[in-house]
């Protein structure tokens, strides 16, 4: 069985409903080994969908060593938490050499948590006019933005700029705590943005709830959501293969 796609929102990208994302054994130094044959396991299961970030460790050069021949055949993404144009404009240049690559496929402000980054990011000089700049000389094709501290933060951002994407957090506790559920979710359905959920797993700590059954719930109570794609870093090859039979078995 192949792993069931969705659209992006309006980037009109059709993606997996699982994502291969930059945490897990990718968030690293030294262990290009076994990031080689996780990431190209990944692909060889459909998980075409890659993720990473200018911050998380060794994660890009990963990537880098690992796609090769084989980047025409997934989407492949990464980060920034620059909140000033230079730092931005810096941070991609390592990413495309580090990924050997000449674009991405979508390029996301990291992690925006608070009023003081928005003001950053939005200012004169700030990192969006690198992100609008990249996009404008073809070295992204999309532009996202992502959060998981404060829903009406990232709201904000999605105010201020035509975001393609929003990466946001999509489990069980999110409507008991600060619901990006209830607050980001509508705001993105309006705007057709592409929705890209995380920490579906709470991290992994979703093993120590009681009763817990599984990761599986967790995979589909995301799923059942307007999400296109959830993004889950992997340890281990096994782990890989058990989030690829959730997605190949899904029902909402």
């Amino acid at each position: 069985m192949e792993i069931p796609t969705r659209t992006l929102g309006r980037t009109g990208c059709e993606v997996p409903i699982l994502g291969l994302g930059g945490e897990g054994v990718l968030r690293t130094f030294g262990y290009e080994k076994e990031a080689y044959a996780l990431i190209n396991r990944a692909l060889d299961l459909g998980v075409t969908y890659c993720e990473s970030a200018r911050a998380y460790s060794g994660s890009e050069s990963y990537y880098g060593l690992a796609l090769r021949e084989r980047r025409n055949d997934i989407f492949l993404t990464s980060k920034s938490h620059a909140r000033d144009r230079e730092g931005a404009l810096a941070h991609l240049h390592e990413t495309l050499g580090n990924m050997k690559t000449d674009h991405l496929d979508l390029w996301q402000v990291h992690d925006v948590r608070t009023d003081e980054d928005i003001a950053e990011i939005f200012e004169p000089g700030g990192a969006i006019e690198a992100f609008a700049e990249a996009k404008e000389k073809g070295l992204t094709r999309f532009i996202g933005v992502t959060g998981h501290h404060d829903p009406h933060i990232l709201k904000k951002c999605m105010e201020l700029f035509p975001f393609d994407t929003v990466l946001m957090p999509v489990n069980p506790a999110e409507p008991h705590y600060h619901s990006f559920i209830d607050v980001v979710l509508p705001v993105a359905l309006e705007k057709e943005m592409g929705i890209i959920g995380m920490k579906v797993y709470f991290r992994g700590l979703a093993s120590r709830i009681p009763g817990y059954r599984g990761m599986e719930p967790y995979y589909r109570f995301a799923l059942s959501h307007p999400v296109t794609t959830a993004v889950i870093g992997c340890d281990t090859i096994p782990q890989l293969e058990e989030n690829v039979r959730f997605a190949t078995a899904f029902s909402p």
